[in-house]
């Protein structure tokens, strides 16, 4: 079975200044892990339309699934609702569904034109429920339309997940080593080529004045990243160095 792939477009001017720190790329590549869905490409934009709808039909040609985040609110800089109708060549209409939701959540007084932004969407969108603040993120095709928010951007997520086929289950291990990236590169660049369906990755740490590193290998056949693993703790054995082999 081949492995489903996915990416995610955070798109806002706040995540590219520095005011905001965006949560949501870490909670989807776990959620979409644990799914069997691999997460392959992450971009950060700008609000921007020809940006926007340039890389959506970029992105979602080219993976199974996209992910956007942030651009959906109710002010004049959220335009992603509309760069996609725009990637995907509908009209932006108002949907009657999320109308209906956004009219019983505010009401008539206070379901104001700005507000009406967020019941708008590309014509022919499905809706995908928001338990936290009613506004509705929506699905096109292989796009999913998601909030900036953390807290509404994983519910919806959990909303929506029912409709992702995911594939083999994601397994990881790690080996921890007070070893330096460059002592173990050559090693490990062989381990790579001995099991070339697994990714095998190293990340330095810096701890209470030592180098070291952790070295993951992850992939959807358990065996294989065990035995990978194993192989990268004689690697650090060899060195005369103890290591921590966990998964």
């Amino acid at each position: 079975m081949s492995q489903p792939t996915a990416a995610v477009l955070v798109i806002g001017n706040e995540i590219l200044s520095g005011r905001t720190q965006d949560a949501n790329l870490a909670y989807l590549g776990q959620e979409l892990s644990a799914l069997g869905i691999r997460l392959v490409e992450a971009r950060v934009i700008p609000d921007i339309e020809a940006t926007i709808v340039a890389t959506v039909n970029e992105l979602r040609a080219r993976v199974t699934y996209l992910f956007t985040t942030g651009g959906i609110g109710p002010t004049h800089d959220d335009i992603t609702s509309e760069c996609v109708a725009k990637a995907f060549g509908v009209p932006w209409t108002l949907n009657a569904e999320a109308h209906r939701i956004l009219f019983e959540h505010y009401g008539a007084e206070k379901l104001n034109a700005a507000r009406l932004r967020m019941a708008t969407t590309p014509e022919g969108a499905i809706l995908i429920d928001n338990p936290v603040s009613k506004a509705p993120g929506f699905q096109m095709g292989n796009v999913f339309v998601l909030a900036g928010i953390p807290k509404i951007a994983q519910a919806m997520f959990q909303s929506l997940k029912h409709r992702l086929s995911g594939g083999p289950a994601l397994v990881s291990a790690t080996v921890t080593a007070f070893v330096p990236e460059g002592t173990i590169a050559a090693g490990l660049g062989e381990v790579q080529a001995a099991y070339p369906a697994l990714d095998v990755g190293s990340y330095p740490f810096q701890r209470d004045g030592r180098f070291g590193t952790q070295l993951v290998v992850r992939g959807t056949d358990k065996d294989a990243v065990r035995a990978a693993a194993e192989a990268i703790g004689r690697l650090v054995e060899g060195l005369g160095e103890p290591f921590l082999l966990e998964g």
